[in-house]
């Protein structure tokens, strides 16, 4: 088969491509004109990105406008499934409906899309427009990613709820209805100013007015105001309802060409081990308008081909609407939005190709960066990653719940919890000439109800005694985050298996005691206490056995320096002079102390694949319409992302951040806490109900947080965002 010329192009560098299909050819998209889409015609969009090991990955889109034609439509399929074949089969595929698009084709274009009436039939090119004869009119809905839909140029296309733009070749008029809100006035207002830079090359004035303020230009191409219907509502938010629902089917080849499926299972998380590599799979998550095709690696090769035509197919079966998002994704190649259906996800142990796992476009690519507490002070993505605000050494007050009350803790305890106590953390640090305060409430698995419940009471009320400015942790035993374990002077974070600590009710300890000693990627240690069983050891990890004669230091294979020198510290904390035992070299007193030999976990610990396995995304949460819904923020983060008037969740996977705005309702920071708890119960992966939540305000942000934006700014709020962008228009 002769080869496209255009697919000798495709994917050669990072970046962006897109393609153009007129008349069954492939015709590039001039690169200033990027986010235009005339809604008669379809297109291809490829994303190439260059991975840590210097291989390629690529995300390939076909985009099918809505008055687009039949024959455009399979043209567009077609290429696809060609330019795949050209890059050897690497590919993801995705087919974006115009109104439906994924994240991941939102986050291309950051500044909005613009859909343009007309196409390839109708004689429309992608040329910049003429300044002086240009007269459009652009409806601008969308609080996260801007749809500008191009709609006939007269009053009857407006109305109250949404903001347009006028663009009048020279002059560009942006109108706010009277219900739009002020992050829909913000986007709109990037988006003249993009109209401007862009297409006019920075030639035209953008001028902004509100309904009942119109300017006499705009009226005399209008005419007079009649009075404007309400707008609809945007209804591009996900209920999470439906996060959780998916099933998973094989897709079985009859030998005559004609293929169907079968159902594997129905109910998630399901087994990776039911993806067999010499066949198709479609995870069916439908309800919430995806569908995705994987293909094994050694699937018969009409299979492959025939992936797309199989999901449109299965959509048209299941009747689902036209639009549902399909992804089409290669064995070894898998996005993180589909392993998230699978328990215990496990990426093969591969450097080159395909090996690496997929980092959709949407989620931000953040550099790894390696813990180094010299500079942390410096490095907002290395306290990110990390976990760590600051090096731990700042001062600290630490309460133990006891009835209604917080009692103070002796402070030559300080960094020993126990499982029956609830307890109040408050921590002063200073990062970057800032002064930070953190509230850390930690929960003990055996503390009863009473106590969680005013531990969280008092939490807020210590926040209000302080001026509302701490950030809110909470962290449920055994979910500790690194900073709370590198509080303590070079000891280890201790939680004693159950008990008190409270006068007149200390438990008595164990007569045989066994604890895990494990440190976090920045060295700090964690030492949990454990049924004394064989069965407990990890030869990844340090552990110590006391008993009423001896106490034993034993050392696992993988067991790191860090984590023999926390077990030492533990040691001194027990009173207790230590045996050290190397793992495969145990007495027989070791073995009689733990209840006998018994089988362990002896794999190697995983490499650390936390960045690539769950990237860090960003969603705004609202209850305005009387259910929880969420909506993804696509693209890299950046700090214009965060709305003032929303609450906002990030989720980093070891921990939840609620962030919340300085304009969001009411209602809604004191809903903030039950958000993050939907969230993570309704993941469709296993997630831990223990994953830590961090409330952080707006102004206030830690490092651990804001590290995760690309190039945020302190300074960032002393402005108002919306005046920041209105700064260079007429008003």
């Amino acid at each position: 088969m002769v080869e496209h010329a255009e697919f000798l192009k495709a994917g050669k560098e990072p970046g962006l491509q897109i393609w153009r299909v007129e008349k069954f050819d492939l015709v590039p998209v001039p690169k200033n004109l990027y986010g235009d889409f005339f809604t008669g015609d379809s297109y291809l969009v490829l994303n190439t990105i260059k991975q840590r090991s210097g291989s390629l990955q690529y995300d390939l889109h076909f985009w099918l406008g809505d008055e687009s034609s039949q024959d455009e439509r399979g043209a567009a399929a077609i290429f696809t499934v060609q330019m795949d074949e050209h890059l050897q089969g690497k590919a993801v595929q995705h087919r974006e409906v115009q109104g439906h698009e994924s994240p991941t084709f939102l986050g291309y274009f950051k500044s909005g899309i613009k859909y343009k009436a007309g196409g390839v039939a109708s004689g429309f090119r992608h040329v910049v427009p003429n300044e002086v004869t240009v007269q459009r009119l652009l409806q601008v809905k969308g609080r996260r990613t801007v749809r500008a839909t191009e709609v006939p140029v007269s009053w009857d296309s407006f109305n109250t709820g949404d903001c347009f733009i006028l663009d009048l070749g020279s002059n560009i008029f942006q109108w706010c209805g009277s219900q739009s809100n002020r992050q829909e006035r913000l986007k709109a207002t990037v988006l003249a100013k993009g109209i401007r830079d862009n297409e006019r090359n920075g030639r035209a004035k953008v001028y902004v007015s509100e309904e009942g303020a119109e300017r006499e230009e705009m009226l005399q191409v209008l005419g007079p105001k009649p009075n404007l219907p309400a707008g609809a509502p945007d209804e591009t938010k996900t209920d999470t309802a439906n996060r959780k629902l998916a099933k998973l089917y094989k897709v079985v080849s009859n030998g005559a060409g004609n293929m169907a499926v079968s159902l594997v299972a129905d109910e998630n998380p399901f087994s990776q081990a039911a993806l067999s590599t010499d066949d198709c799979f479609i995870l069916d998550h439908g309800t919430d308008g995806k569908i995705f095709v994987w293909k094994g690696k050694g699937a018969n090769s009409e299979e492959k081909k025939a992936a797309l035509k199989t999901a449109s197919e299965f959509i048209d079966k299941m009747g689902y609407p036209k639009h549902t998002q399909i992804q089409v994704l290669p064995e070894s190649g898998e996005t993180p939005l589909f392993k998230q259906f699978f328990k215990n996800w496990r990426d093969k142990d591969q450097t080159e190709g395909l090996g690496q796992p997929h980092v959709s476009g949407h989620i931000a690519k953040i550099e790894q960066v390696p813990f180094d507490a010299a500079t942390l002070h410096s490095s907002k993505a290395m306290a990110a990653q990390h976990g760590m605000e600051d090096d731990g050494s700042g001062k600290k007050q630490i309460w133990r719940i006891e009835g209604s009350e917080k009692v103070p803790v002796d402070p030559a305890t300080y960094g020993q919890f126990y499982g029956g106590d609830s307890y109040i953390i408050l921590y002063d640090y200073q990062h970057g000439g800032k002064r930070g305060q953190i509230i850390y409430t930690w929960q003990g698995a055996d503390s009863t109800q009473d106590e969680i419940a005013t531990s969280a009471f008092l939490t807020v009320q210590l926040d209000e005694e302080l001026g509302g400015t701490p950030v809110q942790k909470r962290v449920v035993q055994g979910k500790e985050p690194p900073h709370l374990m590198s509080m303590f002077g070079g000891k280890p974070l201790v939680v004693y298996k159950g008990g008190t600590s409270r006068e007149g009710g200390q438990t008595a300890p164990a007569a045989t005691r066994l604890f895990q000693v494990r440190s976090s990627t920045s060295g700090a240690t964690r030492a949990v206490e454990l049924d004394p069983t064989a069965s407990q050891l990890n030869s990844n990890d340090a552990f110590v056995l006391k008993t009423p004669s001896a106490a034993y230091l034993w050392v696992g294979q993988g067991a790191s320096n860090a984590e023999k020198s926390g077990a030492q510290e533990l040691l001194k904390i027990l009173g207790a002079r230590p045996v050290q035992v190397a793992e495969g070299k145990e007495p027989d007193n070791f073995w009689a102390a733990l209840g006998g030999k018994a089988p362990y976990r002896t794999s190697p610990r995983l490499k650390d694949k936390k960045m690539d396995t769950h990237p860090p995304r960003l969603f705004a949460c609202s209850n305005k319409s009387g259910r929880f819904t969420i909506e993804e923020v696509p693209g890299d983060l950046t700090q214009d992302d965060l709305a003032t008037d929303d609450v906002m969740l990030l989720d980093t996977w070891d921990q939840v951040f609620v962030w919340i705005g300085k304009d969001a309702q009411e209602e809604e920071k004191t809903e903030a806490l039950k958000s993050a708890k939907r969230y993570i119960d309704t993941d469709p992966s296993t997630r831990d109900k223990r994953t830590p939540v961090t409330i952080v305000k707006q102004g206030l942000e830690p490092p651990t947080f804001s590290g995760w934006f690309l190039g945020w700014d302190d300074d960032y709020w002393a402005v108002d965002p919306l005046q920041r962008a209105m700064a260079d228009v007429d008003v």
